[in-house]
C-alpha cells in the first residue's frame, strides 16, 4: 500500500498568545529605525517616496490615533479604497495596529462592485483616496487631504490583542460572482514567517521590488508585511507597467527578489541581454497567482541565469506549497508544503488521505496559523469548507512520494469529457508546448443541449494554428477524452486585476465566435 498523500512536518513555533499583526510587522523598527523600508519608484533611477523603517512605524502610529480619534475602534471594518501610494499600507496596518479590521479594496473596482461590499461589509468607517469615486452612502469617509492629516496626531499604542482576534479581511470570488469577504486573525502574520526560509529566502538586507499594486494582497504580504517583518526593504514601482520597466527598476534600485505573476515574466522575454544586464543584482525572482508555464521559467532563467520559486496559495490561507533555493523547481510540480505546514490530498468524498501518486481535493489542516478564521456573514459556507480537520482549498492535486505537489487546477473549474473529470491545468500544460502558443486555456463549452466539448483559447505567438496541428500535439501527449475539440485564437485572455485567467469570461465568448460544429465529437 502507498504511503498516505499527507504531509505533516510537526507544528511550527506557536504564535503568542496576546499578538498583534502591526506590532509583528515594525518591530525590527525598535532596533534599526534607520534602515530602509520603502521607496515609491516613478520610474527607473526616480524614487518618489522614501520611507526607513522608523519613519514607517511613527506615520502608522500616528495615523491609528487619528483613526481612533474618528470613532473607530477595536473590531470595527474599515473600507479602504485608495490608490497606489504609501497611503495604503499605512491606513491598513494603522488599523490593525488599534485592532480595527482593515477592508483592502482594488482601485479598479467599479462604484456598483464597492455597492456590494458596502452592504455586505457594513463598515465603521470608509478611507477614499483622491481620483476614485463612491457610491452615495452615509458611512463616514475620511478622504483627500484628510488622510494625510491622520499623520499629525498623537501616535496611539499597539492595542492589546488576541493572536485570534479579526486582524484584517479581503474579498474574493464567491458563487454566483458574489463577493466574499475571508477574515484572517492576527496570526495570519505569524504564520508567514514559514514563507521566509522555505519560499522567499528573505534576508535583512533584501530588497524586494514587486509588480503588483499596494492593495493586492499578493502585495500586501510579499513585498511589505514580510520583508518589513524581517527588517528588509520594499520597491514598489507606481508608474505605467511595461515589458522593459521591470529589468531597468530592478538594475537602478538593486533589486535582489522580484516577485510578480507569470503573465510579467512572460511580457519580459525577448531581450536577453537586457534581461541578464537589469537582473545582475538578483538573487531569484518569486512566482504567484496562477501557474507559471515551465517554457517561461526556463527561458526567464536562461536570459538572466537565475531562478523563479513558484508557490501555491489562496485567499484563505496565502501561499502554502512553494520552492526554494533548498527545494529547487522541478519541471511539472507546483512546490512542496513548507515545512511546519500539514497538508493532505484527500478522497472525492471522505477527509481520508489518498495514496501519494493519486488525484484528489488539496486540503489543509485547521492546526495551520495561517488559515483564516472564516467567511464573512456566510457561516454555512464556512461549516461547509471543512471536513473534520481538513479546510478543502477547491483545488485538485497529487503528492508525489517526496512530496512534491502536482497542481491539477481548481476543483469547480474541472471539466468532464464523456463522463471522465478532465483537468484544465493538465490540458493547458500539453498546449503550452507548441512552440506557437504563448498562453492558453481552457474551459467546457456546450454544443446542444446535454452535450459539451473541451474548448482551447490559445494567444499565438505568430498567427493562427490550423486546428488540426494543434489537435496532433495534444494527442501526442494527452488521451483522447482530454484533447480539445475547438481551438479559438485570441489576442489576449480574459484576465481579473490580480492576473487570473477568468474562466467564466472564456465561457461567455463563444457567443461571439462562429458557432462551434453542431455534430457529435467522435
Amino acid at each position: 500500500m502507498s504511503k498516505p498523500a499527507l504531509f505533516d512536518d510537526g507544528p511550527f513555533a506557536p504564535c503568542p498568545a496576546r499578538f498583534n499583526m502591526a506590532a509583528h510587522t515594525f518591530a525590527p523598527a525598535q532596533d534599526a529605525p534607520g534602515r530602509l523600508a520603502l521607496e515609491v519608484l516613478g520610474r527607473p533611477g526616480k524614487v518618489l517616496e522614501h520611507w526607513s523603517h522608523g519613519e514607517m512605524r511613527d506615520a502608522v502610529l500616528r495615523t491609528a490615533g487619528g483613526l481612533a480619534a474618528h470613532g473607530l475602534k477595536q473590531g470595527d471594518r474599515v473600507l479602504l479604497r485608495v490608490g497606489n501610494c504609501s497611503d495604503f499600507p499605512i491606513l491598513y496596518f494603522a488599523a490593525i495596529a488599534i485592532g480595527a479590521v482593515p477592508v483592502p479594496t482594488s482601485a479598479l473596482l467599479t462604484e456598483s462592485e464597492i455597492a456590494a461590499i458596502l452592504d455586505d461589509l457594513e463598515p465603521a468607517l470608509i478611507c477614499l483616496g483622491d481620483g476614485l469615486g463612491l457610491p452615495e452612502t452615509r458611512i463616514p469617509t475620511v478622504a483627500g487631504t484628510e488622510i494625510a492629516a491622520l499623520r499629525m496626531s498623537a501616535p496611539a499604542a499597539f492595542a492589546d490583542t488576541a493572536a485570534d482576534d479579526p486582524a484584517f479581511m479581503v474579498y474574493t470570488s464567491g458563487t454566483g460572482g458574489r463577493p466574499k469577504g475571508v477574515v484572517h486573525a492576527h496570526r495570519a502574520a505569524w504564520a508567514r514567517r514559514m514563507m521566509w526560509r522555505d519560499w522567499y529566502g528573505l534576508e535583512p538586507d533584501d530588497r524586494v521590488l514587486h509588480a503588483g499594486a499596494f492593495n493586492w494582497t499578493y502585495t500586501l504580504g510579499a513585498a511589505l508585511t514580510d520583508p518589513w517583518a524581517r527588517g528588509a526593504a520594499a520597491l514598489i514601482y507606481t508608474g505605467t507597467p511595461d515589458r522593459h520597466v521591470w529589468p531597468d527598476l530592478a538594475a537602478a534600485h538593486r533589486a535582489t527578489i522580484f516577485a510578480a505573476v507569470p503573465g510579467v515574466y512572460r511580457q519580459m522575454l525577448g531581450d536577453d541581454a537586457a534581461l541578464a544586464e537589469g537582473f545582475r543584482h538578483l538573487r531569484h525572482g518569486l512566482s504567484a497567482g496562477e501557474a507559471l508555464p515551465q517554457k517561461v521559467a526556463e527561458a526567464w532563467t536562461r536570459a538572466t541565469g537565475k531562478p523563479i520559486y513558484e508557490a501555491l496559495g489562496m485567499s484563505e490561507v496565502s501561499t502554502y506549497i512553494s520552492f526554494c533555493s533548498n527545494r529547487p523547481p522541478r519541471a511539472g510540480r507546483a512546490g512542496y508544503p513548507q515545512p511546519g505546514r500539514r497538508v493532505a490530498i484527500l478522497a472525492e468524498s471522505d477527509p481520508t488521505p489518498v495514496g501519494r501518486g493519486e488525484d484528489g481535493l488539496l486540503a489543509v489542516s485547521n492546526r495551520d496559523p495561517g488559515l483564516m478564521l472564516g467567511y464573512w456573514r456566510r457561516a454555512d459556507e464556512t461549516k461547509a469548507a471543512f471536513r473534520g480537520e481538513w479546510f478543502l482549498t477547491g483545488d485538485r492535486a497529487r503528492m508525489e512520494e517526496d512530496g512534491a505537489l502536482v497542481y491539477l487546477g481548481r476543483a469547480d473549474d474541472v471539466m468532464n469529457a464523456g463522463g471522465y473529470r478532465v483537468s484544465p491545468a493538465e490540458v493547458e500544460h500539453a498546449l503550452l508546448h507548441h512552440p506557437g502558443v504563448a498562453e492558453a486555456a481552457v474551459v467546457e463549452q456546450p454544443i446542444r443541449e446535454g452535450v459539451s466539448i473541451i474548448t482551447a483559447y490559445y494567444v499565438p505567438r505568430g498567427g493562427e494554428i490550423a486546428e488540426t496541428e494543434l489537435s496532433a500535439h495534444c494527442a501526442e501527449t494527452l488521451a483522447r477524452y482530454k484533447c480539445p475539440r475547438a481551438f479559438r485564437a485570441v489576442d489576449t485572455l480574459p484576465r481579473g486585476a490580480n492576473g487570473k485567467i477568468l474562466r467564466r469570461k472564456l465561457r461567455q465568448m463563444e457567443t461571439e465566435w462562429p458557432p462551434v460544429s453542431k455534430s457529435s465529437p467522435t
